[in-house]
């Protein structure tokens, strides 16, 4: 506990560098130049569903997508046709992301808007509310999100993960930030599921910072590690622990925490908080003598 109270000024000082719009490049600000909730809710979807590789890369991806959707993509999703718009997306490709598998995403977006009139209301459909967190609550969206696309559409698989299967749901879990939270980052654009109840999402970044932090006791990301480091983060704030999770993502972009890396913590802005675990360099064996 003592630890933990030396913690929470610290990460409540880098919360606060970085609770601005423009604090890091990163695919929420290309959501927020729209104006209006339901384009918010579509065009956050799309950019947190390519938020994986590097992220000039993510940037270029989402912006392409994006540009295909055009000024409104909740319109443009509500009206999407597979034999019409299939041939916008030609050539698009994101890592291993093809345009066959987002011309089923948008199928499956579709059919989410024709039964329950936006993402929310699809999620809300799967949430009771009862669980302590929206781990229950994303296997239930994701199931019927699968449902819901064309047959043999494989790959769309991708973009819906389940915790019940292991994922640490990484994507799903940042677009749920982006929509549920309201700050200088997050755009609050959902108001029925409570902040309290999010889940860390678990990038390689987040996994280095919150072993470092002594935040988990997994070594292996998936749902059990995001639920631990989640755990620790709510015990500094109980009703808005992911509030922490930008900053600790780009704290790791920067290459700042020195988890397991010999330079420690000199370059950390929460030197003093974490206990790094300093990887010593191996010395060389002095070459052996010629007979």
């Amino acid at each position: 506990m003592r630890r933990l109270a030396a913690l929470k000024p610290a990460l409540d000082r880098l919360y606060a560098a970085f609770n601005h719009p423009q604090a890091a490049a990163d695919p929420v600000h290309l959501v927020r130049r729209y104006d209006r909730r339901d384009d918010r809710e579509i065009a956050g979807f799309l950019a947190s569903t390519l938020a994986f590789g590097r992220v000039a890369g993510v940037l270029r991806s989402v912006e392409r997508v994006l540009a295909i959707a055009g000024p409104h993509p909740a319109a443009f999703a509500a009206s999407f046709d597979p034999a019409r718009h299939a041939r916008r997306f030609a050539g698009l490709v994101h890592r291993w992301v093809r345009a066959a598998d987002l011309v089923a995403l948008f199928t499956v977006l579709r059919r989410m808007l024709e039964q329950s009139g936006s993402i929310e209301g699809f999620f809300l459909e799967g949430d009771d509310g009862s669980s302590a967190d929206i781990g229950p609550a994303l296997d239930s969206f994701s199931g019927r999100a699968l449902a819901c696309a064309p047959r043999g559409a494989a790959g769309v698989r991708y973009f819906f993960p389940s915790p019940s299967a292991g994922s640490g749901c990484k994507r799903l879990n940042l677009y749920l930030r982006w929509m549920v939270r309201r700050d200088g980052v997050d755009l609050g654009v959902w108001s029925r599921v409570h902040p309290s109840r999010l889940v860390v999402p678990l990038d390689t970044h987040v996994v280095r910072v919150g072993r470092c932090l002594g935040l988990t006791r997994y070594t292996s990301p998936g749902w059990p590690m995001a639920r631990d480091i989640t755990a620790g983060l709510r015990r500094l704030d109980a009703d808005d622990p992911v509030k922490y999770d930008f900053a600790l993502c780009h704290l790791g972009m920067m290459e700042a925490c020195g988890f397991s890396r010999p330079q420690g913590d000199v370059q950390c802005p929460l030197r003093g908080a974490c206990r790094p675990r300093v990887r010593r360099r191996r010395r060389s064996r002095p070459p052996s003598a010629r007979p």
